[in-house]
């Protein structure tokens, strides 16, 4: 596998984002399809050998957030980036449209109450990032279903606006309690995007779950890559900064994501529990037990 400097594909709020300057595809980082999966399945024990560290470890915590256009790969890319990690040590949770109990509440709490404990993995498909994605392209949904005073919507920027900063605070606040953020903007274009979804149109395994929506919200493309934009310049920092990941080609896109999550795990100041004399000892004695029974 080519070398992958995830530093690349980072974003941390340095500069302005630009999305239409950002590459959906880049050149194949693997020669063939032997090499791409030698290559992921290095990064998944990896991956695993990290998580049971951090569970050993138990001061750290991993938060992992995909958001994506529809069909950029988000459930493919997230089978197959975290294929042999221990499922004891890792939670994936899908958030779709609210229901009625979380209506509610505030536009966190549903997420908040999935957060990852320490030494484990926790992967959100899409997030509360869908506050600010589509609510921000449908307003209408703010304005009536969430339930919000009239005097918090007058001003429909300064919702925004106050969404981004309690976003940030959110994932500052979870930095500085040892649960680290890692995100994740799988950046597919519109013409892929159409071959996807006419793909899963026509596949009768993948048919049956289509809906029309998915179209209609394609209309409402220009908006999404907006939204996008301005959400990952609002809530992009050093500590917690978004990977821009070209989508186009599904297999480099799985190998970054994967590199990226193992860099992040690796950066993570943990080890395994020393072991003590009086610890040894007792381990020796229980080998003795053993071996006498």
């Amino acid at each position: 596998m080519k070398k992958i400097d995830i530093e690349d594909f980072k974003f941390d709020g340095s500069g302005k984002f630009s999305i239409s300057d950002t590459k959906t595809k880049i050149k194949d980082l693997y020669e063939d399809k032997e090499e791409y999966e030698n290559s992921l399945a290095d990064l998944n024990n990896q991956m695993d050998e990290l998580q049971s560290m951090m569970y050993a470890h138990n001061r750290y915590g991993l938060l992992v957030i995909f958001q994506a256009m529809d069909a950029a790969g988000k459930d493919g890319t997230l089978k197959a980036v975290f294929s042999g990690v221990n499922p004891q040590g890792l939670s994936v949770y899908s958030f779709k449209r609210p229901t009625e109990i979380e209506l509610e509440h505030d536009f966190l709490w549903r997420t908040v109450l999935q957060l990852p404990q320490r030494g484990a993995i926790t992967v959100f498909n899409r997030s509360y990032y869908e506050e600010v994605l589509v609510v921000k392209v449908h307003p209408e949904i703010v304005t009536q279903n969430q339930r919000l005073p009239v005097e918090l919507t007058d001003d429909m920027d300064k919702l925004w606006k106050n969404r981004y900063e309690d976003i940030t605070n959110l994932e500052t606040y979870l930095h500085r309690n040892g649960i680290r953020v890692v995100k994740f903007f799988l950046n597919v274009s519109k013409e892929e995007q159409a071959e996807r979804l006419i793909e899963r149109i026509q596949d009768s395994t993948k048919n049956w779950k289509f809906d029309e929506q998915d179209v209609k919200e394609r209309g409402f493309w220009n908006d999404y890559q907006q939204a996008y934009e301005d959400l990952i310049n609002a809530t992009s920092t050093h500590k917690c900064p978004w990977y821009i990941i070209p989508a186009d080609d599904k297999k480099n896109m799985r190998l970054i994501v994967a590199k990226a999550i193992v860099h992040e795990l690796k950066m993570l100041n943990m080890s395994y529990p020393e072991s003590t004399p009086e610890r040894h000892t007792e381990l020796k004695n229980l080998i003795s037990i053993i071996e006498s029974q």
